[in-house]
């Protein structure tokens, strides 16, 4: 499991997460949700060690991620960052290979390139393999990056704001590709969301942060209430169960 104990980021005089103590559950998926500037990807961000703590600490199955070495966490815990922006000119194979690069450093095994494979044909992209990043629609890119992420093989896997820049269609399939991760390869997912319908539907534990600390945390069930909603975003939101789903309505 992860666990966050008294964790806070400072810029100057201002504070974005604010004494944050949480245990996120090992297994399924963990949705954070919360409005803009709530301290969402920023608390992912430190869990991952990509940014450092003002204050507190972060432990994955016991391990302090500010003192493990790099190559051991990487085995343990892999991210996905939102703002995926990479110079080189690579194709599908060349960006799902990073992933082993806690394992191989840069000289891929059979065991290896086993791993690359079977992550591509995952996420579906057997036929995009020798393209490029750049001829690829969003979704591909974004399917490929996840591809990646799984391929590094770790139990825990972050990911920040997933779905983002993706469609509808899109959206659910890439929802629906890591629920399958989580039930078959037994992953433990930590995902930022802004819809908090996805949230409901495919979480198992959702945390709710606003101004910086969690406000509320729990299963579906207990998130998706109008008075708990309308204290995480200061606006009515109407819940209804449909084939057995609380569903957000919040159009007017």
């Amino acid at each position: 499991m992860i666990e966050t104990l008294k964790v806070t980021k400072r810029y100057g005089s201002s504070v974005v997460v604010d004494d944050v103590s949480i245990t996120l559950p090992a297994s399924g998926i963990t949705a954070i949700i919360g409005p803009n500037g709530a301290g969402k990807s920023t608390l992912l961000s430190m869990i991952a060690r990509l940014l450092p703590m003002s204050e507190g600490r972060v432990l994955v199955d016991g391990l302090d991620v500010s003192l493990t070495p790099s190559d051991r966490l990487a085995q343990r815990l892999s991210i996905l960052r939102q703002d995926n922006h990479i110079a080189a000119r690579l194709t599908v194979s060349d960006l799902v290979a990073f992933g082993r690069y806690p394992y191989s450093k840069g000289r891929p095994t059979v065991r290896d390139r086993d791993h690359i494979q079977r992550a591509i044909s995952y996420l579906a992209l057997d036929d995009l393999a020798d393209r490029f990043l750049d001829e690829l629609s969003g979704g591909q890119r974004q399917r490929a990056f996840v591809a990646m992420v799984l391929c590094q093989d770790t139990d825990y896997v972050l990911l920040d704001e997933p779905l983002n820049h993706l469609d509808i269609k899109h959206a659910v399939a890439m929802m629906g590709m890591l629920r399958k991760a989580v039930d078959e390869l037994r992953k433990t997912m930590v995902l930022v969301l802004h819809d908090i319908n996805f949230a409901s539907c495919y979480a198992d534990h959702i945390v709710a942060m606003k101004d910086g600390r969690v406000v509320h945390q729990g299963g579906p069930d207990e998130i998706m209430a109008p008075e708990v909603l309308r204290g995480v975003y200061d606006v009515d939101i109407e819940v209804e169960t449909i084939n057995g789903r609380r569903i957000g309505l919040y159009y007017r």
